[in-house]
């Protein structure tokens, strides 16, 4: 998991604001990654204008998974992770 969560970090660039990465449309696929009750189909659905291969496809549907296979304790640690990423002062100092 925790190798999971550092792909996410270096491969989606984070621009980030005091209340969150300071870009809705990254925020709300950060949020949807992490909320367990979104189905992989929805997830998709909402990640379609940026795939354009099948091999971006097969990877946005494992990262889904990895988080799918969590408990809610982690799932919540990793909302916990993201506040303090925005929240930190590298994060501050950009904005």
């Amino acid at each position: 998991m925790k190798l999971v969560v550092l792909f996410m970090l270096i491969t989606i660039p984070i621009c980030c604001y005091a209340s969150g990465s300071g870009c809705i449309i990254l925020d709300e696929i950060i949020n949807k990654t992490i909320d367990s009750s979104v189905s992989e189909d929805e997830y998709l659905q909402l990640l379609s204008p940026y795939i354009y291969t099948p091999l971006t496809r097969n990877a946005a549907t494992e990262f889904k998974q990895c988080f799918l296979a969590q408990d809610n304790v982690t799932l919540e640690n990793v909302n916990v992770m993201m506040e303090a990423i925005y929240d930190s002062n590298s994060c501050q100092e950009s904005s």
